[in-house]
């Protein structure tokens, strides 16, 4: 039952691989608790409580308790769809407070100083050597992974792409001519991003580098962006790239991930005032309430600035 689920979340639902492991791991670590016979005899809010506990008392975190039900609740849904459960107990399990958790980011001056800093990286002259030096020099390499790794820094947040957005990316998905780029998103919906002109040229110049490591022209259904090597990315290749360009750098603190770059990027269009819709289109959000938690950051920073600012707000004692 759980393999023909996890295909159906594959196959009907599209869900990422990360998220199919982690509903996977949550119900084999059910059925493993809930011991020998069929899975069903222990969908019953009875069990479902029980495991709940059970889940806490080994202090596990909230969200992880969260994550465990909900791949509870699809699975139950799922067997209801054929006919092997009446109805889903989960539901009427009541689970623990979350705390609400405000999405990190960096901020777009941090940023700035950043892609001011790395511009030689993605500059017509370093191109212009690496072509000179050839696929096969220490040095080509060199200039190339550090051209790559600024582009992977410059599309996450230029753009607001996924990880897995940003890797099935293809040399076709990049419109020159109109300056958009064609994102395949979650269950296979395509979306069109503007690049900014800047990104435009950085993305013309690194696929001249790319052709020059891979040996020859690429055609539009090659991965957009390949490793030193000629071969795609993969997750592990991209996570270290956005390590490596940011750690050290000034302003930039906390966890360096291409996530946090989504919400870097999320967070500054709505300081700037950009309309809460166009920003859930732009980053492919199913629902506004996905696109909502970007405003809390900015309520939050409104308040420091209140505190700071307001004369009543500095001294609670102060009278009329």
């Amino acid at each position: 039952m759980i393999e023909s689920y996890i295909a159906y979340l594959r196959d009907v639902r599209r869900y990422s691989p990360r998220t199919q492991a982690l509903y996977r791991k949550a119900l084999e670590d059910f059925a493993h608790w809930a011991g020998e016979g069929p899975i069903t005899e222990n969908l019953i809010p009875s069990r479902i409580r029980e495991y709940e506990a059970f889940l806490i008392d080994k202090d596990l975190k909230a969200r992880t308790v969260h994550l465990a039900m909900s791949a509870l609740s699809g699975f139950c849904n799922y067997l209801m769809k054929d006919g092997s459960l009446q109805s889903n107990p989960v539901r009427s399990v009541r689970r623990p407070k979350m705390e609400k958790r405000l999405p990190d980011y960096y901020t777009d001056r941090a940023m700035e100083a950043y892609l001011e800093d790395t511009r030689s990286d993605a500059g017509e002259d370093t191109l212009q050597l690496l072509l000179q030096l050839g696929p096969g020099d220490k040095t080509a390499r060199e200039l190339y992974v550090r051209r790559l790794r600024r582009l992977i820094v410059s599309l996450l947040y230029a753009t607001g792409i996924r990880r897995a957005e940003l890797i099935s990316l293809q040399v076709g998905s990049v419109d020159f001519s109109r300056g958009t780029l064609r994102v395949k998103g979650k269950g296979d919906k395509m979306r069109e991003i503007p690049l900014i002109i800047s990104l435009n040229q950085e993305i013309s110049l690194y696929l001249q580098a790319a052709s020059s490591i891979s040996g020859g022209p690429r055609p539009s259904t090659a991965p957009l962006l390949i490793t030193e090597n000629g071969r795609s990315l993969y997750p592990e290749y991209v996570d270290r790239a956005v390590k490596a360009e940011l750690q050290g750098r000034k302003g930039i603190t906390g966890r360096k991930s291409p996530h946090v770059l989504r919400h870097s990027l999320a967070t500054a269009l709505l300081d700037k005032g950009a309309d809460l819709n166009a920003i859930k289109q732009m980053l492919g959000h199913e629902s506004l309430a996905a696109t909502e938690v970007y405003t809390h950051n900015s309520i939050e920073r409104l308040k420091a600035q209140y505190i700071n600012a307001h004369p009543r707000a500095k001294n609670t004692d102060s009278h009329d």
